[in-house]
């Protein structure tokens, strides 16, 4: 561990990428789905790491995230309480995200980051309650640090509406 270590209110998350467990961190308000999220995820086999607080380090430039050993093992799941869970020891933090109404999330996203102890985390909004909320965040930690898919952002005034009759859309590149 470094000279510096912080606890942060976020939950954290891992999905086992061979050759190794890329960590996910869940921030946002009280209520804003970050137990509900990452309790699917554990249905799906990601590893819970911490629930509610989690204690952040820096090691060669990686950020890395662990419980606080008195809620290690523990997850609130809403309207059942404080249960057990399997959990894994730490993990890498690669992305951070912020669990957000539904109206927060923005359509295409500049890609923004977040800074914690000098270590730049890439960071996306995400409606945590929507039952369409686990297969984006597949999708975000599948295609971290991409970018945009330029062929899908081209100028939509250029394309072609379809006419009725006139054959299939035909889009050039």
């Amino acid at each position: 561990m470094s000279g510096a270590d912080l606890i942060l209110h976020a939950g954290l998350i891992a999905r086992f990428d061979p050759p190794r467990w890329r960590g996910v961190l869940l921030q946002g308000a009280s209520g804003a789905g970050k137990s509900d999220l990452a309790l699917r995820a554990l249905e799906q086999g990601w590893a819970l790491i911490a629930d509610d607080r989690t204690l952040i380090w820096t090691c060669d430039g990686r950020l890395f995230g662990r419980c606080p050993g008195a809620i290690a093992g523990l997850i609130e799941a809403r309207g059942v309480g404080v249960v057990a869970s399997p959990t894994r020891d730490f993990a890498e933090i690669v992305l951070a995200v912020t669990c957000v109404a539904r109206e927060y999330v923005e359509r295409f996203p500049d890609e923004v980051s977040e800074t914690w102890l000098g270590c730049d985390t890439p960071r996306i909004n995400l409606a945590a309650l929507e039952p369409s909320a686990l297969p984006k965040l597949n999708r975000a930690l599948t295609h971290l640090g991409l970018g945009r898919q330029p062929a899908y952002h081209t100028d939509r005034a250029s394309v072609p509406s379809a006419r009725r009759g006139r054959g299939p859309l035909r889009v050039q590149a």
